[in-house]
């Protein structure tokens, strides 16, 4: 499916028309994988558009440069105050935000120091990930036979352009086997994460999601499920997680931007069954607070 186009797309620093926001074949990061992105998401809510947690991942994006050593020339709330403009010059009231830093055209090789770094924030229309079916009943994953890579080959801290490339082997992998997602493993054999999501186990009433040490992204979904379910009164873990640990589970989900929050009803031919008590509350709660309807965490929304 195409993407749907809207009007505007923000490149550094100006708005420019959809269909002019290219780039040039010699790009460093087309052809290296050398950029760092986010994925956020806007809702509307009974007060206007929001997005949630916009500042949080524009933090994550400058944290994700710095390992690369890739210095972002926008700060954080800049950045921010494009994302806003690029969504009311839109007229988009939900949408899907994708801002990008990458180093753009100079010079080829892999010193890319004297490479300038452009950044661009992109908004479209773009519904749910893994299906609205998939939110209701849940949906089928298999391990991946790809390893997630590690910490000191490709560092999983930075969400950056080239990691995806795992991902997409694993993603290709798994539908093509006829399953809706994968499940990355790292060289130790620990859970790490789906191919675009973090992956949540719940038994005996214990939540317990892997370690951002396994390999998995630093989600900032993640961290926001972790401090609803905390403050549903349920205990909250990060720890190893093996294969088994999945096959044993009450209930299993993912959550991402794009993803949501996504319940998982078989794991490698093995029955999970329907949504739980424990999922169904989550999302409960993640679903009104990220459209304007539950005030706990309404700090969590930047209204634009």
């Amino acid at each position: 499916m195409s993407l749907p186009k809207v009007d505007k797309i923000w490149m550094n620093g100006e708005l420019v028309d959809w269909d002019d926001a290219n780039v040039h074949v010699l790009t460093h990061g087309l052809h290296y994988g050398s950029g760092v992105f986010e994925g956020i998401r806007a809702y509307k809510t009974p007060k206007g558009t929001a997005v949630f947690r916009l500042t949080e991942h524009m933090k994550r994006l400058h944290r994700s440069g710095k390992i690369y050593a890739m210095d972002i020339p926008y700060t954080v709330d800049e950045l921010v105050e494009a994302t806003k403009l690029t969504i009311r010059e839109n007229k988009v009231d939900s949408c899907y935000i994708r801002p990008l830093a990458y180093r753009g055209y100079s010079e080829m090789g892999l010193f890319p120091q004297r490479v300038p770094v452009d950044v661009v924030v992109a908004v479209w229309p773009w519904g749910t990930y893994l299906g609205e079916d998939g939110i209701k009943h849940g949906v089928r994953v298999r391990i991946s036979s790809f390893r997630r890579h590690e910490a000191n080959a490709a560092p999983p801290a930075a969400k950056a352009s080239g990691h995806y490339l795992n991902s997409i082997l694993a993603k290709q992998e798994v539908l093509a086997s006829g399953y809706d997602e994968a499940i990355l493993l790292n060289s130790e054999g620990y859970v790490t994460d789906g191919s675009g999501e973090n992956v949540f186990v719940v038994r005996d009433g214990v939540i317990t999601t892997p370690p951002t040490s396994s390999g998995a992204l630093e989600g900032i979904t993640r961290d926001s499920v972790m401090k609803m379910a905390k403050d549903l009164g349920y205990e909250v873990r990060e720890a190893d997680l093996v294969r088994s640990d999945l096959y044993l589970a009450d209930e299993l989900f993912f959550t991402g931007t794009a993803a949501e929050i996504v319940p998982i009803r078989e794991i490698d031919d093995r029955l999970v069954g329907e949504p739980g008590p424990v999922t169904r509350k989550i999302q409960d709660i993640f679903f009104a607070t990220v459209h304007g309807e539950d005030d706990r965490y309404a700090s969590w929304l930047e209204h634009v």
